[in-house]
Order: structure tokens, then sequence, then C-alpha cells
């Protein structure tokens, strides 16, 4: 498909595309984490971080920006002492999230059958190296 014919002009085949500023974006694994957990509603910084075995606080904070500068995630600050805030999806973050959760699914669902093949792969492998003189 050629530029002319890509939807709406982009072609992330393209080198100079500005769609691969959202491709690397959305390779992270926490911006994908982040989006399928706000995906059933609003939540707070602390329960994301439980919810996100393994994220530090530093990468939260600095993935929860990113969604926002991105138009993904809404940041609701309350006036009260402590202040509260709460993040939740936008309309495009909903979008998105209904095809990362099919993502998170078939991994879920096929993550046997990776670790099977890549078992294999290692056993090949380690093959492969004992008939080398």
């Amino acid at each position: 498909m050629d530029s002319k014919n890509a939807p709406f002009g982009y072609d992330a085949f393209r080198r100079t595309c500005p769609s691969h500023t959202v491709l690397e974006m959305l390779a992270s694994k926490w911006v994908y984490l982040i989006v399928c957990a706000l995906r059933r509603g609003r939540m707070r910084n602390g329960e994301l971080a439980r919810k996100l075995e393994g994220i530090t606080p530093k990468m939260l904070t600095q993935t929860l920006r990113v969604l926002e500068r991105d138009g993904l995630v809404r940041r609701e600050v309350f006036p009260v002492i402590p202040p509260r805030v709460e993040y939740e999806l936008t309309e495009l973050g909903q979008n998105l999230a209904g095809l990362l959760n099919q993502i998170r699914s078939w991994a879920e669902e096929h993550a046997h059958d990776i670790k099977d093949a890549r078992a294999r792969a290692s056993a090949n492998h380690q093959g492969d190296m004992a008939m080398l003189p």
C-alpha cells in the first residue's frame, strides 16, 4: 500500500511517517498495561501501582504523563487535602483499549505455546552447538 492509498495519508512502512511515534509509544509494555488496567474505569495512582506489579513509581508517573499528553488518559485532580488524583481513559483511550485487550487475551491464551516453542528452539540450538568441532 502506498501513502496515497493509506488511511489518512499515513503509511507506517515509510521511514518518515509520523505514525512511527505512535507505534513507538504503543510498544511500551507499561503503556499497554496501564491502558488495559484503566479500561474498567477510573483509578488512582496507588491502585495502578498495586495492579501493575513491577512498575516503579517513576515509570508509572512518566507513562501516565505520556498517555495524558497523547490524549489517551484524562487526569483529574480533586481539591482536597491530601490531594487526590484519578486517571481514566478518554474516548480515544477506550478505543485503543479494546484492541489492546484482544492482544492481551491472545497473549494469555497462547503464552504456553510460545513458551514451548522457545524451549524447542533452545534445545535445537544446544544440539547444533554440540555438533560443532
